[in-house]
């Protein structure tokens, strides 16, 4: 399985902050983010065996028609000059900390080359207007980071009653899709964040189809960005297994798996399995999400940072600041500080296989 050999991130990319989500402890087998008003995900673990055989084949390279910016080509993603990005970042939950503006600023000074920006369309957070994404991405430009940005009201739809299904996601940026025409070489659109939890997950791949034709359909010609289902885990392979069905719908052959690596993920060979069934499938994977400890379980993040760089796979680590709820372990920062950055902080940062080591920032 090839590692990449021309990453770029272009220091002109356009970008959201990724303000950090406030987490609160999740039952056993439960992923990490929530608000911080302590409303759980609930991300339900399996044995966690990893087995991954079977993946689908897309149906070919990215021959659709030719489209601006950020792009799938042969399983990779691209920047508009035909060069691998790798992204290299982290979460940050600007929906529960909006006055927390110096973040994007913090996170790239750090290194970071993409900042995964948690929004809200107003059906469980307060809505996050067109006129501050559109503020927020501009920021992102200055500092060079690649932005993607994704609805949280998603989250675990089917087991969390108060979520709404991925079609309401489609409904926010159709609203404010004016801010983000011409941002293709710089923005990612994550859909919908963790759409389906347990319950459901048999409907991700119908569910996951329609909102990539929709979004088409409006005139979206951005690199998109689907979420598994199980809370973002995918223990059950519906994502792995319908992947190429998903790839398939996208008139413009550009849309991006992400898949959120928590106790799931809690054996190097679950985690090697996972992202190479993606790579020998020339599907274009990210992990969205992922931490060093967790309620379900303890993930192995040493594992997932060096399967990552061995395949060229993007990870965005959740997360920056502001988790609660006796998950505070995840926070990469005290207080959004970025002078003082916890165990978890350094690890990803500074560590081996971390941002600063394996960022690639052209021209920064």
């Amino acid at each position: 399985m090839p590692s990449p050999t021309s990453r770029s991130t272009a220091c002109t990319l356009l970008a959201l902050p990724a303000f950090v989500a406030g987490l609160v402890l999740a039952p056993v087998g439960a992923s990490a983010d929530t608000d911080p008003n302590g409303q759980a995900n609930g991300h339900t673990n399996t044995n966690g065996n990893g087995n991954t055989n079977g993946a689908a084949s897309p149906n070919g390279n990215a021959n659709g028609p030719v489209t601006p910016g950020l792009r799938v080509h042969d399983g990779r993603i691209v920047d508009a000059n035909g060069r691998d990005v790798v992204m290299r970042g982290v979460n940050h939950p600007h929906a529960w900390y909006r006055q927390e503006r110096q973040s994007i600023d913090d996170i790239a000074a750090l290194g970071a080359d993409t900042v995964r920006v948690v929004l809200s369309s107003g059906d469980y957070w307060e809505r996050i207007p067109a006129g501050e994404v559109s503020s927020i991405v501009g920021q992102c430009q200055d500092n060079g980071l690649i932005c993607v940005l994704e609805v949280h009201d998603t989250t675990g739809y089917g087991d969390n009653d108060q979520a709404v299904p991925l079609d309401r996601a489609v409904d926010y940026w159709v609203d404010i899709q004016d801010v983000l025409h011409g941002e293709e070489d710089n923005v990612v659109i994550n859909i919908g964040n963790e759409p389906h939890g347990n319950s459901n997950a048999q409907d991700w791949t119908h569910d996951t189809v329609e909102a990539v034709e929709r979004m088409r359909a409006e005139g979206f010609e951005h690199a998109l960005m689907v979420d598994a289902p199980n809370w973002g885990q995918d223990w059950s392979h519906t994502m792995r297994d319908n992947a190429d069905a998903v790839f398939a719908a996208d008139p413009h052959d550009n849309t991006i798996f992400s898949i959120h690596m928590y106790g799931v993920y809690e054996e190097a060979d679950t985690v090697y399995s996972y992202l190479g069934d993606f790579v020998d499938a020339g599907l274009p994977l990210v992990v969205g999400e992922f931490g060093h400890e967790h309620s379900d379980s303890t993930p192995d993040e040493d594992a997932i940072l060096a399967a990552a760089e061995e395949y060229g796979i993007g990870y965005l680590g959740w997360s920056w600041s502001g988790n609660s709820g006796g998950v505070e372990y995840l926070d990469m920062v005290y207080d959004f500080d970025s002078d003082h950055l916890t165990d978890w902080g350094e690890r990803i940062f500074h560590g081996e296989n971390g941002i600063a080591e394996t960022a690639d920032r052209p021209g920064c």
